[in-house]
């Protein structure tokens, strides 16, 4: 477009002073407005000369950044929000700056080598081989569909006469199972978890058994939750592991939120058995403070996933000479940016003795957050956390009442809690994986009900 004049210059350092700027202070909320609204104050932004870099700036930082909602502030409760570290979110500087290609170790040597020693200390925490390794994804949904496709291949090479086949989830595992199960065109087989929300072993092997003795499709994955979205519940991960592995089954455990808390040396034996999984994925934009968007996805044996994932063109073919790490290799995706590095600086800048005092904060503020509610003398807590999501109700409120606090609760810049459903009914939950949010927060909050 243009050589790196001075007029350029002086964008990028009032676009680093911006960035600065957000960095040093506390976030702002912000909030939506309609497309009506946001087009009578910037109309149109694309014209054939362009409005030039200063004014495109400015209506970015003055009007468009103000009409989303910081994921980042310490009152942004809502769904798993997002929390990255100063270091992370400097070094997304860089990685936007640098150009870099993510997709082969031949374009991308360096930046890979940096990714695959962060996947490394996650294959670490889980306890998985070696030998294991995998790919920074662009997300959960991506992650899971990823790893369910290789299970699928492995099943086929067992059971070849199959024409129709079935993944098992819990009834509360998350959205992006069905989705990949879609995208698949394969069933899925629901398990109810028990009273306490978990999905067992037991359960998964009877209804696994049943399956096959009165259907035509077989089993191909079981797919166990660590840290459901909704109220934060870890499945029983050895019996149902055990149960997979005992039908010849691909495990996979789809971490996305709960399994950034494997640094968390409080929380490390709620996921005893994620050692025998064949595949599991972690978000670290969600809870392990790094930007978006970034999934961590390790197999057991990466080797499987190369055969199934590795595109095969004549312009590839220098690609895959020597055996090098082609993330590529890994996932559905050939072009990907180095999203793993935003993570891979801040590990390395802080230490990942600083991971596991913050992931131990936000553990305690959800405790300190249960107890706030316990005494709430207008609410009901559903249950004890046993991560960092607490639930809670407030007893003869309907989902307008909720939705009519919710509103009122981001108009007036306090926070973003929409409210959630369980079993059909409308409840409240905070989801803290910010280790700024602070008991006052919480306070704050909870005097508005």
């Amino acid at each position: 477009m243009h050589e790196f004049t001075s007029e350029l210059e002086e964008l990028a350092a009032k676009a680093l002073a911006y960035s600065l700027e957000r960095l040093k202070d506390d976030p702002p909320l912000d909030g939506p407005r309609s497309a009506e609204d946001l087009f009578a104050e910037v109309g149109f932004t694309i014209t054939p000369e362009g409005i030039g870099g200063d004014a495109a700036l400015s209506v970015f930082t003055d009007v468009l950044a103000r009409a989303c909602i910081s994921t980042d502030h310490p009152r942004n409760l809502a769904y798993i929000p997002s929390a990255p570290s100063e270091h992370a979110n400097l070094f997304d500087l860089v990685v936007g700056a640098s150009a870099l290609y993510g997709g082969s170790w031949q374009e991308g040597a360096g930046a890979v080598f940096a990714e695959n020693q962060a996947l490394r200390w996650v294959a670490d925490l889980a306890g998985l081989p070696a030998c294991a390794g995998g790919v920074f994804a662009q997300g959960g949904t991506v992650g899971n569909l990823s790893a369910l496709v290789v299970a699928r291949a492995e099943a086929r090479k067992r059971w070849p006469e199959t024409s129709r086949w079935a993944v098992v989830c819990s009834e509360e595992a998350h959205s992006s199972i069905s989705s990949a199960a879609s995208v698949m065109d394969v069933d899925v087989l629901l398990v109810k978890p028990d009273a306490s929300g978990r999905l067992i072993g037991t359960d998964v092997a009877r209804e696994i058994d049943n399956f096959h003795s009165t259907q035509s499709a077989r089993v191909f994955a079981v797919v166990a939750t660590a840290g459901t979205t909704n109220l934060g519940i870890i499945d029983d991960l050895e019996s149902v592991g055990k149960a997979a592995h005992d039908r010849d089954l691909w495990f996979h455990v789809d971490g996305a939120y709960g399994l950034a808390a494997l640094c968390a040396p409080s929380a490390r034996p709620k996921f005893n058995g994620i050692e025998n999984a064949d595949s599991f994925i972690v978000d670290p934009h969600k809870w392990l403070f790094a930007p978006f968007d970034a999934c961590a996805l390790l197999y057991r044996n990466p080797e499987l996933a190369r055969a199934v994932h590795s595109q095969k063109a004549s312009y590839l073919d220098a690609l895959h000479e020597g055996g090098s790490w082609n993330p590529s290799d890994y996932a559905i995706n050939l072009t990907r940016r180095t999203r793993g590095l935003p993570f891979w600086f801040s590990l390395a800048a802080n230490g990942t003795n600083a991971y596991a005092t913050a992931m131990e904060k936000t553990l305690a503020m959800a405790q300190i957050a249960a107890q706030k509610i316990r005494e709430h003398p207008r609410l009901e807590l559903m249950r004890d956390p046993e991560l960092s999501v607490v639930a809670f109700t407030r007893p003869g409120w309907n989902k307008a009442d909720y939705k009519n606090w919710s509103d009122k609760l981001l108009d007036d810049q306090i926070g973003f809690i929409p409210f959630s459903s369980h079993k059909g009914e409308p409840i409240l939950r905070f989801a803290i994986v910010n280790p700024w949010t602070k008991v006052s927060d919480i306070e704050t909050i909870l005097a508005t009900l």
